[in-house]
């Protein structure tokens, strides 16, 4: 394979910001419409799409990760969907590297990266760079694990937040690998990861103009019951059968963090028989409007986003804004 540049190289434009090349991101909560207003754009604008989503990039898992459909990515193709194995791990880091090479390619042939998702950890690690963390300790791990299997994740949770309170408010205590992960840096450096991470922030450089769009419905209501729908249909449409075929490969467990992707861990337990149909069904319907909150809490602390919520045409909205960010834009085909 060819070496790929990073990005925009030219002095010029790593000197004025004002110079560099567009980039839009399109976030916004599960289930909020990302997807469909991302493909009316590419048929308007010359865009390419860049998945940023941390489970749509496993082969075989397309019911739960709510993937585009065959007909749709040939409208449409999404870069970094389908290129891992459900048995292997996507790191943050990983994800940055690739999406930066995706975005170059895409500047080169004078079309605009459209980076559309909703793994917020990813877009702010787009934005603001990584820290230089230090690798897992599988020692200290695995006594972060063998602590919380006796006083519980609320109350490792609650370390985290006298050892650090930032870390504490972005990762709820129902995730215990995030808080492992931060008690395991803490551990290891003496230093909070927050720290850390703004660290690694103030020397990030993205070569790109961004041009950042929030699609989330105004009435949260709504959004929840459109959370509850999509999980309905999905069942309807084969998501027992889909996970049922992963666990029958045999070397996929409930610990990967594929099979922990919301949704997939819910019908695991189930297919496990700790869950009945219904138990299922609906805990997975709470742990997706629990993510749509925590993404919204993210999407808040966004600078200079645009909200589509209101707009009475979002599609309309976005168009304004990007045709008056961008200087030019050619044809779309």
């Amino acid at each position: 394979m060819p070496d790929v540049p990073e990005g925009p190289t030219d002095a010029r434009l790593r000197d004025d910001p004002a110079e560099r090349p567009l980039a839009i991101l399109l976030m916004g909560p599960t289930a909020s419409g990302k997807t469909d207003l991302a493909v009316e754009l590419v048929q308007r604008l010359p865009c390419e799409i860049v998945s940023v989503d941390s489970a749509m990039v496993y082969r075989g898992m397309d019911i739960g990760t709510a993937k585009p459909t065959p007909d749709v990515l040939a409208r449409a193709p999404h870069r970094l969907i389908d290129i891992l194995d459900p048995a292997e791990a996507y790191s943050t880091a990983r994800f940055r590297e690739d999406a930066l090479a995706a975005m170059a390619q895409i500047s080169a042939r004078g079309r605009l990266p459209l980076l559309v998702g909703g793994t917020m950890l990813y877009f702010r690690a787009l934005q603001q760079g990584l820290a230089r963390l230090p690798s897992a300790d599988p020692v200290l791990r695995q006594a972060l694990l063998d602590e919380a299997s006796v006083i519980g994740w609320s109350a490792m949770h609650a370390r985290l937040a006298r050892l650090d309170p930032q870390a504490a408010r972005r990762i709820h205590p129902n995730d215990p690998q995030r808080v492992q992960r931060a008690l395991e840096i803490h551990a290891l450096t003496g230093r909070p990861m927050s720290e850390l991470i703004a660290a690694a922030g103030e020397t990030a450089d993205l070569p790109y103009r961004l041009l950042k769009l929030v699609r989330a419905p105004a009435d949260r209501e709504a959004l929840r019951e459109r959370i509850a729908l999509r999980f309905r249909a999905m069942l309807r449409l084969g998501l027992v059968d889909e996970v049922a075929r992963l666990r029958a490969r045999g070397d996929l467990d409930a610990d990967l963090p594929s099979m922990r992707a919301v949704g997939y861990r819910q019908v695991w337990s189930y297919l496990d028989g700790a869950l009945s149909e219904d138990e299922m069904s609906r805990n997975a319907i709470v742990a997706s409007r629990q993510l749509a909150k925590r993404q919204l809490t993210w999407l808040r602390a966004e600078a200079d986003a645009h909200w589509l919520a209101d707009a009475p045409d979002p599609l309309d909205a976005a168009l304004r804004l990007v045709r008056a960010a961008a200087r030019t834009l050619p044809d779309p085909h």
